[in-house]
């Protein structure tokens, strides 16, 4: 047989085997003797009792737990939908992976050469990785959406404070008067709070769910203010104004790189259909002149 049926074969018995070793050659006696010593063995024991369930089991063991994290916080990013929790995002990735490695595979069978062998290692590769790129556009989005917002947001609480309204106060009049991704965020952090958690952790967590720089500037001069005793109302002001500068310093930069997107639309697709409509006739004349 030729070297690319062979590599075939092996691109199909090489996951199954490792799947089946990762399942049936890991030893799990120590961590059964320490969830039984726990009180815990009951919990542990139960068996996935559906495919949804089994496919979940298999899945997590096979994704480690650096990207497992990371994905999380892609989801965090995104605002946690309810429709994609993290066992759910990790459950479909083998589907997927699955489904691109049948759609390569039957494209290899059919006309064997090593470019689609590179093509079906390629779809099985984009098929995985397809939650993280549609997680990270949801997340994007979002935080556009927060970035627009954040300074309106900032006035409401800057009145709000100065009409004598506390801070976590002012916050949550600005998030229950307003909606989107930031108000929500708000009303989470007013939540941890209430639960007892510390305020410069609710803030930081804050800070680190949106991750975009201007609320991490805020986020940091609420802190200092805190620590220090500065007064609320001036931080607010100070920021409120900041954002306001960057947002329309950001609208300055969208206006200056549209020229630049236009150009190759305008190359390719308008410019040739004007020269033919204005050149056309002169050269259908021209050429029953000469005819």
């Amino acid at each position: 047989m030729s070297p690319l049926i062979w590599g075939s074969i092996a691109a199909i018995v090489l996951p199954l085997s490792f799947i089946t070793w990762s399942l049936v050659g890991t030893d799990r006696s120590a961590r059964k003797l320490v969830v039984r010593n726990l009180g815990l063995a009951r919990e542990e024991s139960s068996t996935p009792t559906s495919l949804p369930d089994a496919l979940l089991s298999v899945s997590r063991k096979l994704t480690p737990q650096r990207y497992s994290a990371w994905l999380d916080r892609k989801i965090a990013g995104a605002g946690r939908p309810r429709s994609w929790p993290l066992n759910r995002v990790l459950a479909i990735k083998p589907l997927l992976a699955f489904a691109g490695f049948i759609l390569g595979f039957l494209l290899f069978v059919k006309s064997p050469s090593p470019q689609l062998f590179l093509l079906m290692a390629a779809i099985t590769i984009v098929a995985y990785f397809i939650p993280d790129i549609l997680l990270n556009n949801t997340a994007q989005k979002r935080r556009q959406a927060m970035q627009i917002a954040l300074p309106n947001m900032l006035d409401q609480m800057l009145i709000s404070v100065e009409a004598g309204i506390g801070f976590e106060g002012a916050m949550d009049r600005a998030a229950h008067n307003s909606s989107g991704p930031l108000a929500d965020e708000f009303v989470r952090t007013l939540q941890d709070i209430q639960v007892g958690r510390a305020r410069r952790e609710a803030y930081q967590d804050l800070a680190a769910r949106a991750s975009f720089p201007e609320l991490r500037s805020f986020v940091r001069s609420i802190v200092q203010a805190d620590q220090y005793g500065i007064a609320i109302a001036n931080v607010l002001r100070s920021q409120a104004l900041e954002m306001r500068i960057k947002r329309r310093q950001r609208a300055e930069e969208h206006a200056m790189k549209i020229p630049v997107k236009i150009l190759f639309p305008l190359i390719f697709s308008i410019l040739p259909a004007l020269f033919v409509i204005i050149l056309g006739p002169t050269i259908f004349s021209i050429i029953k002149m000469f005819a």
